[in-house]
């Protein structure tokens, strides 16, 4: 992985995921070490930001709107659909909001990543089984090589969280799947662990072998 062509993409880690999302203080706790060692290293750090206008424009099929007619979620005037707070972009960062689930659908982060030369993506945050899945599988088809790390991403359960990593996993062919602390030690130039895709449809599970499978990952 050429650090000069990587970048840090975090998906929706806002304040709005908070509530209802399953071990977000933990996807954050592992993702600020993360983010001190890829500025440290010279990677670009991306965020993305759900938003959904106050006054409903433009809102995806079936929203759910208060009684006033406002989205309920990541509402534009609300402090909510700010980055949180251990996780702030820094002024040099890039900040890409959206209105759709894939964080390069109708926004500039495609030009963004192309205007720096990246090629390899680093990337997680939240939801894994909604914004984060639809944004990986987007980047591997504008063929970006795809760095999963899977402790700073999270769902509103575990089921959901390791079913959509897995499908991931079985799907971007060229994907490489880290724990945060390997990831920091690849930056780093150190050894360190992950997992690599061999073939496609490889980690195939039912719900009976969801837990064994994924624990195949490291």
């Amino acid at each position: 992985m050429d650090l000069s062509r990587t970048a840090l993409v975090l998906i929706d880690m806002q304040k709005e995921s908070k509530y209802g999302i399953e071990n977000v203080d933990g996807a954050v706790a592992a993702a600020v070490p993360l983010i001190d060692a890829c500025r440290e290293s010279g990677v670009r750090v991306i965020y993305t930001r759900h938003i959904g206008r106050v006054d409903a424009i433009g809102l995806p099929n079936k929203e759910v709107l208060d009684e006033q007619g406002r989205p309920v979620y990541y509402r534009s005037d609300s402090e909510n659909m700010q980055v949180i707070d251990e996780l702030a972009p820094h002024p040099e960062d890039i900040v890409i909001d959206k209105q759709r689930w894939s964080g390069f659908y109708e926004t500039s982060l495609d030009l963004m990543l192309r205007s720096l030369d990246i090629k390899h993506l680093i990337i997680g945050g939240f939801v894994t089984d909604g914004c984060l899945m639809t944004t990986v599988f987007d980047g591997y088809a504008r063929d970006y090589q795809i760095n999963l790390v899977k402790d700073i991403s999270a769902a509103t359960n575990s089921g959901s969280h390791k079913a959509a990593i897995l499908m991931m996993a079985n799907w971007v062919y060229d994907i490489e799947i880290f724990d945060s602390a390997e990831m920091v030690k690849k930056l780093r130039g150190e050894t360190y662990r992950s997992w690599q895709s061999s073939a496609p449809d490889q980690l195939q599970f039912t719900a009976e072998t969801l837990n064994p499978v994924f624990a195949e990952l490291g």
